[in-house]
């Protein structure tokens, strides 16, 4: 039998995810993938796998895992309580664990989301040629839902270790945040369709993150946005990031679940850059929006990835 990984608690919401199904949208199919894919891609490169490779989101509350051979772990993203056996483990560094080895992730203290991968990958069956899961639709990762308890998950072939030391990547780690999280925002792409003042509006005081959200995309509560005629246009692209306004006024940020088309205008788009710190909000949490320039999100962007194939390495 091909290796496995026992879970022995699911965690409130722990799907597998790869980094999307990507090209499908015009058949109306989700993208899905990470919520942060900064620290996904952060938690492959630690073990040595490619960037591509399947890993377990864990949505604030985490798993308990038991392994049946040797494997590199890692933990990247929201900070959680982790140990081995009993034994404390750091986040954003690369473990080995053994044959009856539990990784065991606690209790969280800030951030929303850990991206737990395993030498080798989570080897469950491509759907469009992703791993995704994409839970409204019961499509992809492993049997198109959330882990359960009892349930097994096949495991890729274990990449020999790196060769090279990762030096730094702690430094890496998501960062506590007071107050808050800060996120930059493009204008548009119909930013026409609103009054002239709903730009200020939207970067004049933080919005909360209602309860009322997840993987799809976050109902904001704060400041109204108004529309200058109407709040319906014809259905259109929603691409990650986007603020989609209903007739509420109230925004919404579309994530990785979100539907391929929306019929409501877009004030605004999150910076690529900044996509995984909206990703790390949690219902109860705030955003606040600031606009930036083409220019700042372009090297915001140069210097994310700058930073991420410095770990990354040659395991792209």
């Amino acid at each position: 039998m091909s290796a496995v990984v026992d879970v022995l608690l699911p965690g409130l919401h722990t799907t597998v995810q790869d980094l999307g199904r990507w090209g499908h949208q015009a058949e109306g199919i989700s993208v899905s993938g990470p919520m942060d894919p900064f620290s996904h891609r952060l938690a492959n490169a630690l073990v040595g796998n490619p960037r591509s490779a399947a890993l377990l989101e864990v949505t604030l509350s985490g798993p308990a895992l038991q392994f049946h051979d040797e494997r590199r772990i890692a933990v990247a993203g929201a900070s959680f309580d982790l140990s081995v056996d009993g034994h404390a483990v750091q986040a954003s560094t690369c473990v080995t664990v053994f044959a009856g080895s539990v990784l065991r992730v606690g209790a969280r203290r800030h951030g929303a989301r850990a991206y737990v991968a395993v030498s080798g990958g989570f080897d469950v069956a491509l759907l469009l040629g992703s791993r995704a899961t994409h839970v409204g639709t019961g499509m992809g990762g492993w049997h198109g839902r959330a882990l359960s308890r009892g349930d097994r998950l096949p495991l890729g072939m274990a990449t020999v270790a790196p060769r090279r030391r990762i030096d730094g990547a702690n430094a890496l780690a998501l960062a506590p945040v007071d107050g808050p999280r800060v996120v930059r925002v493009l204008a548009g792409p119909q930013d026409d369709r609103f009054d002239a003042a709903a730009l200020e509006s939207l970067v004049s005081a933080p919005y909360h993150v209602s309860v009322d959200s997840d993987r799809v995309g976050y109902r904001l509560e704060g400041a109204r946005l108004a529309h200058r005629a109407g709040a319906d246009i014809i259905s259109d692209a929603t691409p990650v990031g986007t603020l989609q306004v209903p007739l509420s006024g109230q925004p919404v940020l579309l994530m990785a679940d979100r539907q391929t088309t929306g019929g409501y205008p877009k004030l605004a788009t999150v910076i690529s850059a900044d996509i995984g710190v909206a990703g790390q909000a949690a219902p109860g949490d705030w955003l606040r929006f600031r606009m930036c320039s083409q220019i700042e999100a372009c090297a915001a962007l140069v210097a994310l990835e700058r930073r991420l194939l410095a770990v990354e390495g040659d395991a792209v």
